[in-house]
């Protein structure tokens, strides 16, 4: 019998590949909230005035538009400003979910509508005020190709009251909608649609310079951060040129992007996905018109180039993904080197131990695996490494079981050594410090089966433990995980360093120390930690 509860496999699994909130259990849907009897906040956005609410003394503005409807002539193109208002807009509830399903449709109650029409984004802040506030801009996980800034998990009013930020979470154009990359045939017009998505948060970001010191915060100390395909985000923002000084810090939580498919790979996809709907090169009208669903259903289901070309990115970025189109992104983000216009740019990074438990966790036999099977999955994954790195992991994680040793391999050649591969490329530039981070806290959810798993830290950062009870687990551990963690994320954002009360002293990272602070009921920091099995990996 599979222990893993299906109840909480829907919780994480959405949060990492669906994030639909409707299905995560104990992290009920947020109902509109009801309209308020006392005059509600107005503040005068460089597009209109928007109309928000007070919950619990902070001031939140859900679904404020900051670009034009993606649809029509818009479709698959950069993104453009908004068509201006001049009555206030109420901003009582999240915008459209971004396409990430056969097509737009009503949803059920307190659950956001899917749609084309997504460019929206969330502000909380405690004071509508002059106050020089540090802005925390929040990219979602769910890969390139699903998620969205209005999940319950990534809210950000406990982070905003707790740290005196700025919080601001985004949705943006995803998979198809926001990166098909079209050929020549199409014209100047659609010369970046590879990268559609990404200039969507380019163009959030511009609308933070813009706007936000009328919410609180200070334009001049912007940090993004992300998990996931959040992470992936965050570290191709580092290598755009147009994203230049919308951002002064950064964060990647276990989604080292290192690497990207070039423009002709893209191009070679998409001309897939014309095919399967029969749409000729050049046919703008037809592209125009094409049904949403239909779109999204034609998607072939192949990456766009294979995931381990440079033998340095093993996490699969599969499918319409941004690409390096010569135009928003003239190069691969951390490959060969790290990106020079961000060496200003304090970075932290890390990961979680045990990222690769919950995708694992679905199958019957996990937690059973033999000896065997693991020696046999080392294997598979690591032919040529197999006979250095088994005995390595087993001297590393002495009590694990086959399971968790299977698991810590994909962790470890995943997301691990990506993560130190960045780290050690952003800190050769000899700019701004790296700080580099293992999140070794393992949940209490389902008797601690699946340890420091992939999203875990999420709801800790936003200190939305309550919410998330199934999947922290009960008990007074995980909220004081998430005071000590979110603080941490602030004082970042604040200064560009994380130290902080509760920890010990952080150096910086360095090829020589590699520094990495494990986040855990007592916290530490490690010098070279795993460096055996880095140093097979890297060979």
């Amino acid at each position: 019998m599979n222990r893993f509860p299906k109840r909480y496999r829907l919780f994480v699994l959405s949060a990492i590949l669906f994030t639909a909130v409707f299905a995560i259990p104990g992290c009920k849907p947020e109902a509109p909230p009801p309209v308020p009897e006392s005059p509600p906040n107005v503040v005068e956005t460089s597009n209109g005035p928007v109309r928000g609410l007070d919950e619990d003394g902070i001031h939140v503005f859900k679904g404020v538009r900051y670009a034009a409807p993606p649809v029509g002539n818009l479709r698959f193109k950069p993104p453009a400003p908004p068509e201006p208002w001049s009555e206030p807009v109420d901003a009582y509830e999240y915008g459209n979910r971004p396409m990430q399903g056969t097509g737009p449709g009503e949803p059920a109650p307190g659950v956001q509508k899917t749609d084309e029409d997504c460019l929206f984004l969330n502000v909380w802040t405690p004071g509508l005020d002059g106050n020089k506030r540090p802005v925390m801009v929040w990219l979602h996980g769910g890969g390139f190709s699903a998620g969205s800034g209005g999940d319950s998990f990534c809210n950000g009013k406990n982070l905003s009251r707790k740290g005196d930020v700025v919080a601001v979470t985004v949705n943006h154009r995803l998979n198809v909608f926001g990166y098909l990359q079209l050929g020549e045939e199409w014209g100047p017009a659609y010369a970046s649609s590879g990268q559609a998505g990404m200039l969507d948060i380019v163009m959030s970001l511009k609308w933070v310079k813009d706007n936000i010191n009328r919410f609180g915060g200070d334009p001049g100390n912007v940090t993004i951060f992300g998990e996931s395909g959040g992470g992936r985000k965050v570290a191709m923002l580092m290598a755009m040129e147009p994203a230049i000084g919308l951002f002064h810090k950064a964060i990647i939580q276990s989604g080292s992007g290192l690497d990207a498919p070039s423009k002709d790979e893209a191009v070679a996809l998409g001309r897939d996905l014309l095919k399967n709907l029969g749409i000729t090169e050049g046919d703008t009208e037809a592209l125009m018109n094409a049904d949403a669903g239909k779109i999204f259903g034609a998607q072939p289901s192949m990456p766009p180039s294979p995931p381990s070309r440079s033998g340095q990115l093993t996490v699969p970025i599969e499918g319409f993904v941004p690409c390096v189109d010569g135009i928003a992104l003239k190069r691969k983000p951390f490959i060969p080197d790290a990106p020079s216009i961000s060496t200003d740019v304090p970075l932290m990074i890390g990961s979680n131990k045990d990222e690769m438990a919950i995708f694992h966790g679905n199958d019957p036999k996990f937690g059973k695996y033999t000896d065997e099977a693991f020696i046999e999955h080392v294997r598979k994954v690591l032919p040529a490494k197999a006979d250095e790195f088994i005995p390595a992991l087993r001297s590393a994680f002495p009590d694990y079981a086959p399971t968790d040793l299977i698991v810590a391999t994909d962790s470890l050649k995943g997301y691990f050594i990506a993560t130190a591969f960045q780290a050690e490329r952003k800190a050769a530039l000899n700019g701004a410090p790296v700080y580099v981070y293992l999140m070794a806290w393992e949940t209490l959810a389902d008797n601690g089966r699946l340890r420091a798993h992939h999203a875990l830290d999420v709801p800790l950062v936003f200190d939305n433990v309550e919410a998330t009870r199934s999947m922290v687990g009960p008990g007074p551990e995980p909220q004081r995980m998430a005071d000590l963690m979110s603080s941490v994320w602030v004082a970042f954002a604040r200064t560009g360093n994380p130290n902080t009360k509760g920890l010990p002293e952080w150096p910086a990272y360095t090829a020589e120390n590699r520094s990495t602070m494990v986040f855990d009921t007592e916290s530490h920091v490690v010098e070279k930690p795993y460096e055996s099995i880095r140093h097979i990996l890297v060979k």
